[in-house]
């Protein structure tokens, strides 16, 4: 899942990217309207968390923009409306919305809930040869045994899981799992590979396809040339 998080408060956003973080939820800030509309431009976000009293460009604007662009984006609106503005709902626009003061595991649920729509048909474990990988917990294992994975590992590894054999590409793995993945090039995708396939042992299961990017394999041997490499330069997408 991917997540914006919108707060001009930059103590309380980054207390909220923090909790989301810490559920595996890929995060970006941004501490006002514009950084926001750039950031949503760039699509990708499962759930926008936006500050009901942000300055110009109001919230009112982004929750717009959701709205005629059509994205599949979910908004979950924190506000300090009282108690007795409870029962009028959330906002126009807003999906769901969050009364401060609020609990990080308030927050956590509500973004989890906000952003389960979209990724209904996901199963919530994913097995490959051996590997398991539990979204919902943030924890994986191979034959039994935990996995010590790093937030960015563990994204990769998820993606690769649910490409299902397919050729996921370098910047289609930098898109799903770094944060404000414009800055990251190819390079941070082969240490992060390196790394994960480190952990991962013997017998390989990740393999770099020349010209295309990586894939899983069953764990019986190679299935192809560059299994054991890095992909050529002028991959499927130019640049990583």
């Amino acid at each position: 899942m991917r997540v914006l998080v919108v707060e001009d408060e930059e103590c309380l956003a980054d207390m909220i990217a923090a909790e989301l973080r810490r559920a595996a939820i890929v995060v970006d800030i941004a501490h006002d309207g514009r950084a926001a509309l750039a950031g949503l431009r760039l699509g990708g976000y499962d759930v926008l968390v936006l500050d009901g009293e942000l300055p110009a460009p109001h919230g009112d604007a982004l929750r717009r923009y959701v709205v005629t662009e059509r994205l599949p984006t979910r908004v979950l609106l924190l506000t300090a409306a009282g108690p007795d503005d409870r029962a009028a709902g959330p906002a126009p626009a807003a999906d769901d919305w969050l009364a401060k003061p609020f609990t990080p595991e308030e927050l956590l649920a509500r973004v989890v809930s906000l952003g389960r729509p979209a990724r209904r048909a996901e199963p919530r474990v994913i097995e490959r040869a051996g590997i398991t990988v539990d979204t919902a917990h943030g924890v994986a294992a191979r034959d039994g045994h935990p996995l010590a994975l790093s937030r960015t590992e563990f994204g990769v590894l998820e993606v690769l899981l649910r490409a299902q054999g397919a050729v996921v590409s370098g910047e289609e793995l930098i898109e799903e799992v770094w944060e404000e993945h414009t800055r990251y090039g190819g390079n941070a995708v082969r240490v992060t590979l390196g790394a994960l396939r480190a952990k991962l042992g013997d017998p390989p299961v990740i393999e770099a396809v020349p010209g295309g990017g990586y894939r899983m394999t069953d764990g019986a041997g190679t299935e192809g040339p560059g299994a054991g490499g890095e992909p050529e330069p002028g991959a499927r997408r130019a640049g990583v």
